[in-house]
């Protein structure tokens, strides 16, 4: 055996991997290891070299690592950079900027309460400088503004009316009109009999029961011939006759029943004018029916005392819901997710800023009433735009200007 020196305490030993003394590494051969070493210590293992990329390049990995990556990773941006962003971050408020894609799709107003507030201010300035001729160009402004701010799959809406046009269509209903009003008025300045009374009084009701969904009809084929998306004209082709009949008989059919045929009435003059209304050459088409709002109708009737006739609100958003869900134009259809709860919350927000401004806040309450309806508005599915044509139709101002003669101001809208 060979004797081997301590480096550090100079100590004399046999050859060992240290010092026995004081522990220092000494040169020598590793002794053999004790029974009990051998069957606790494992032995070393050769580790292969470092692989020469990540681990999921070389060996199989994690499941997490494994899976398709998200649209917008791969694009490289995130969610609102790319095509595939949520609706209320991608650009237009729409999945997709074309209507062929049989996506969802939103409707987006971009206007403010304060542009709005702007126009109004400048169109009462020049109504009271014309002792109230500008009021019609006015009208028209507002119109233009608020369809110049709704936006749809990427492009917005135009209106092409004019002041001149509803100022010829107030003056020809006032022509029209103004002779009735005066029949009305007439037994109570001229000594007539009774019959001639009732029979007066009889006429005119008639008359007006003609001209109320002539004005109707005459508004808003006015107003559709007048808006393009774009480039593409709207347009109303029902008769105004059929339409008369139609009032007429669900009027006459609602008096009879209490007010039960509500439902049934309100359905099929909607049905009406959405399947009388067109985009271009494609045609607008309603399958919805009054007996599916019946039980509804029906609730909230027996509800309106208990609730102090708020529950009409839920009913009224049934019906908003019902009529929009059932409207299609070609392969796709529209749907409305509006609730009775959203629907009270606007309307008592709107009340509000009208009586704390004393009215000055309309402005705000038109953006609001536009900004609630592109809300909960979409139109899903498929509709080939290479398909649709123009189709503008002539149409008059009259029924325009009965209707704000009449304050049927019901505007343009399929909802």
């Amino acid at each position: 055996m060979i004797g081997v020196k301590c480096p550090k305490c100079a100590l004399m030993q046999m050859s060992r991997p240290t010092c026995k003394s004081c522990g220092t590494a000494l040169n020598g051969p590793a002794p053999h290891p004790t029974p009990t070493q051998a069957f606790t210590t494992p032995p070393p293992v050769s580790s292969p070299p470092p692989p020469a990329g990540p681990i999921y390049m070389t060996q199989e990995a994690p499941p997490y690592m494994t899976q398709e990556a998200p649209p917008y990773m791969a694009q490289g941006g995130p969610p609102s950079m790319v095509d595939d962003a949520p609706p209320h971050l991608a650009q237009g408020g729409t999945l997709y900027s074309e209507l062929d894609g049989g996506q969802i799709h939103w409707l987006t107003f971009h206007g403010t309460g304060g542009s709005l507030f702007g126009i109004q201010i400048v169109n009462m300035f020049l109504t009271i400088l014309t002792l109230g001729i500008y009021y019609f160009w006015g009208k028209t402004r507002v119109r233009s503004y608020l369809l110049s701010q709704t936006e749809f799959a990427g492009d917005r809406f135009a209106y092409h009316g004019t002041g001149k046009e509803l100022l010829i269509g107030f003056l020809k209903a006032m022509v029209l009109f103004v002779p009735i009003i005066a029949l009305y008025y007439a037994p109570q300045f001229v000594e007539v009999t009774e019959v001639v009374k009732i029979v007066t009084i009889l006429f005119v009701y008639g008359m007006m029961a003609v001209l109320i969904p002539l004005a109707m009809v005459g508004a808003r084929r006015y107003r559709m011939s007048r808006t393009s998306w774009r480039g593409i004209r709207f347009s109303f082709r029902g008769g105004g006759m059929d339409f008369v009949k139609l009032f007429a008989k669900c009027s006459f059919l609602n008096m009879i029943t209490g007010g039960l045929y509500y439902p049934y009435y309100e359905t099929r003059k909607h049905a009406f004018m959405v399947s009388h209304s067109y985009f271009g050459n494609q045609k607008f088409h309603f399958d919805g029916h009054g007996r599916d709002l019946f039980g509804s109708y029906m609730l909230a009737m027996l509800l309106a005392l208990p609730t102090l006739g708020l529950y009409w609100f839920w009913f009224q958003a049934k019906k908003h819901r019902y009529f929009w869900d059932n409207t299609t134009i070609d392969y796709a259809r529209f749907r409305s997710a509006v609730t009775g709860g959203a629907l009270l919350r606007l309307w008592m927000g709107n009340i509000l800023l009208l009586v704390v401004t004393l009215g000055l806040a309309w402005p705000w309450v038109v953006v609001r009433n536009a900004q609630f309806t592109a809300r909960y508005l979409t139109l899903e599915g498929s509709v080939d735009l290479t398909a649709i044509q123009q189709q503008a139709q002539v149409a008059s101002p009259t029924g325009e200007g009965l209707a704000s003669f009449l304050d049927l101001d019901s505007g343009f809208d399929f909802g």
